[in-house]
């Protein structure tokens, strides 16, 4: 067995990392064992130079900072497992940095945006019931799409008011659930979803028309519609909701240590890009004394 076929079996034994995961680093592992080759080298003589020059023709090929920063961790994950695995005396990569790619603010929607998206599924048959209970939990959560998509009925605490949110790694993390939310999912689950499950799966919680857990296509979709229904311009998706629901928790006084949580951020930096959108004091401080802020009649 390779090199890099024991690290990604390692990755996902030891750290349970998803299918979608392990293929990107195949695939930027394979490009960088290829490059050695052609340059008669292996993973296991390259140098620090040839890792570099590696880098170099990435960017040299047209990818920005950020991808040219994800081929590199890919690379130094491979050799600190070797590393680690004493298969080798040293990291080629350690005293290597990755380029800094621009820091890009999440785009939200305000909050009257996202009530109209969320209220703006028809809730006179079963599909606009599913959709109205789907955008409201999103919304209240602040959930990934593959994390609500993966949700089980077992996972929403009706009572006590929180849903267990399985996260990347396999992670669980408690997320509270408001009561317009929770009010929807009843109705769903007492009326909707019972007649789209005759025969099928009886654990999912958001199935499609065939009864089948509803797919990412299918949540995209459901999204755009109610986009479009509310009037909203701005091309939105899953993650809009989510940041959306973090910035506005934000805007209203919420600590930043909470947030994490609820979003299930590793890191406290990954949270922090909420702090540099400007919040609706702010906006509202700009439009009451910028001369030019206010339209002309």
């Amino acid at each position: 067995m390779d090199s890099v076929t024991e690290h990604l079996e390692a990755l996902q034994t030891e750290r349970g990392a998803s299918p979608n995961t392990l293929s990107a680093y195949r695939r930027d592992l394979s490009g960088f064992t290829r490059f050695l080759r052609r340059r008669g080298s292996t993973i296991e003589r390259a140098s620090a130079d040839q890792v570099a020059r590696y880098l170099l023709a990435l960017r040299q090929a047209g990818l920005g900072p950020r991808s040219v920063a994800r081929h590199l961790s890919a690379v130094r994950g491979l050799y600190r497992f070797l590393v680690r695995e004493g298969r080798l005396g040293r990291d080629p990569t350690e005293r290597l940095e990755a380029p800094r790619p621009p820091r890009r603010l999440p785009r939200t929607l305000s909050p009257k945006e996202t009530e109209l998206l969320v209220e703006s599924p028809p809730t006179d048959d079963q599909i606009g019931l599913r959709d109205r209970a789907l955008l409201e939990l999103l919304y209240a959560t602040g959930m990934r799409a593959s994390e609500c998509l993966a949700l089980r009925i077992e996972d929403v605490n009706h009572a006590a008011g929180y849903v267990v949110c399985t996260g990347k790694g396999d992670r669980q993390r408690l997320v509270p659930v408001g009561a317009q939310a929770l009010h929807w999912l009843r109705v769903y689950l007492k009326t909707a979803r019972p007649a789209l499950t005759p025969r099928a799966d009886p654990g999912t919680l958001f199935v499609n028309r065939a009864g089948r857990r509803l797919s990412r296509q299918g949540l995209w979709g459901i999204i755009k519609k109610a986009a479009r229904r509310a009037g909203v311009r701005a091309v939105v998706s899953p993650h809009t909701l989510r940041h959306s629901f973090a910035s506005h928790l934000l805007e209203r006084g919420a600590d930043l240590r909470s947030i994490q949580a609820m979003l299930g951020h590793a890191d406290i930096s990954t949270t922090q890009i909420y702090t540099h959108l400007p919040s609706a004091a702010v906006r509202d401080m700009y439009r009451r004394f910028h001369p030019r802020a206010r339209a002309s009649a």
